[in-house]
């Protein structure tokens, strides 16, 4: 057994996880049907003008706006209709005086026309159309570029994109963009006790939770999971595991963290790189161990299921998202109730998951074998390590899982 010689407050280890992890930097050029949360890697310039002509914004009449001037509720002016147009039709026919053409929403102004009234405004009898109230030059009227002009950047490096940008993207008609490429991240598990899925248990053994847990972590937070397979807690595999896995961005161990005498991560990585971290003042999850090989981050994170995951949210989330440029998680927060007394380990923050009854809060936490710790939560309470106590009915805030 090798005791921990220190521990690391957990604001410390997120800091020191931040300042180790660059932003990836390659990039690729996709289909933007594929571009959903991706990362731009350039600026993107309007090559066009949306709309690319004059369009009616309402369907109705596009008149001379001066022939409607003297229009009145009661006193109409009456003007010929001499076209109907439908969207993606245009007229020949050019808009005179006392005249006016019938549009729909969508389509390109006829020339001599500067305005629509609204068909509401309006009441037709043949060819003449009476007109009860004025309207004005460019009214329900959309300008040519009056939505992307010509020339300007519609979208920024960095920007992640989502429907409405590229649905912007689609109005210029780009099919490709270029982006970010997603980190690709190894997960690697360890240890004789835990068993592929659709393996047959030997006695002692369970199975293998944390690769599926991690794997989903990383693809919901813009990352491609590389699961590898379990491998023996031993300096020569997790050396040689190494070795392989630093072709990847990022590395995540489960397993083989903790102080036990098989537990040599640390050692394996102390001889091949550093240790930035070995012990953060945590609850689940103290042995949590970060690296440094060559420049790629390794993650030893312990391997029962609850501590695994826990941690995986605190340090292997935001790792992922900076790598791939992503903007810190946001938060959904709501306040509640706990149901009962809670007394946390001073000087280790708390990751304590609970069940939301509406305004409620009823702790969850089993221990951190139990994966149910976490598939029975909504959500769960960060409690600081100055905070030892706290009692029920006191308020608390509850970190929502999503």
């Amino acid at each position: 057994m090798k005791p921990f010689r220190s521990l690391i407050s957990l604001e410390k280890a997120l800091e020191i996880v931040r300042s180790a992890v660059k932003p990836i930097e390659r990039t690729e050029l996709i289909p933007i049907k594929e571009a959903l949360g991706r990362v731009l890697s350039e600026d993107t310039m309007a090559k066009m003008d949306v709309p690319p002509f004059d369009r009616a914004a309402m369907d109705g009449y596009a008149v001379r706006a001066e022939d409607t001037y003297d229009a009145k509720d009661f006193d109409p002016k009456i003007l010929r209709e001499i076209d109907v147009i439908h969207a993606g039709e245009i007229s020949d026919k050019i808009v005179h005086k006392g005249e006016c053409i019938q549009v729909s929403t969508g389509c390109k102004m006829p020339s001599g026309s500067d305005a629509v009234v609204m068909v509401e405004s309006t009441e037709q009898v043949g060819a003449e159309v009476k007109i009860f109230k004025p309207v004005h030059p460019k009214e329900s009227v959309s300008s040519m570029g009056e939505d992307i002009a010509a020339g300007s950047i519609i979208l920024k490096e960095g920007d992640v994109l989502n429907p409405s940008k590229i649905g912007a993207l689609a109005a210029l008609g780009i099919q490709k963009i270029r982006v970010y490429e997603k980190p690709r991240v190894a997960i690697i598990p360890t240890g004789e006790e835990i068993a592929e899925l659709g393996c047959k248990l030997r006695e002692g053994q369970v199975y293998d939770v944390n690769s599926y847990t991690l794997s989903s972590i990383v693809e919901e937070n813009g990352g491609i999971p590389v699961n590898f397979e379990i491998i023996p807690d031993t300096y020569e595999d997790l050396g040689s595991v190494i070795k392989d896995a630093l072709k990847y961005d990022l590395v995540a161990f489960s397993g083989g963290s903790s102080v036990g005498e098989r537990d040599v991560l640390r050692d394996v990585i102390q001889d091949l790189g550093d240790v930035l971290f070995h012990g953060v003042q945590i609850k689940p999850g103290k042995p949590t161990l970060c690296g440094i090989v060559g420049d790629k981050i390794i993650f030893g994170i312990p391997g029962y299921p609850t501590s695994c995951l826990s941690n995986a949210y605190r340090f292997l989330l935001p790792a992922v998202r900076r790598l791939a440029r992503l903007p810190p998680r946001i938060e959904v927060i709501v306040k509640a109730k706990i149901s009962r007394r809670i007394v946390s380990a001073l000087g280790r923050s708390q990751f304590l998951t609970v069940k939301l009854e509406g305004d409620v809060a009823h702790p969850v936490f089993k221990e951190s074998g139990a994966i149910t710790s976490m598939a029975d939560a909504d959500g769960y309470v960060d409690i600081p390590a100055n905070v030892d106590l706290i009692e029920a009915g006191d308020e608390v805030d509850v970190i929502l899982l999503r």
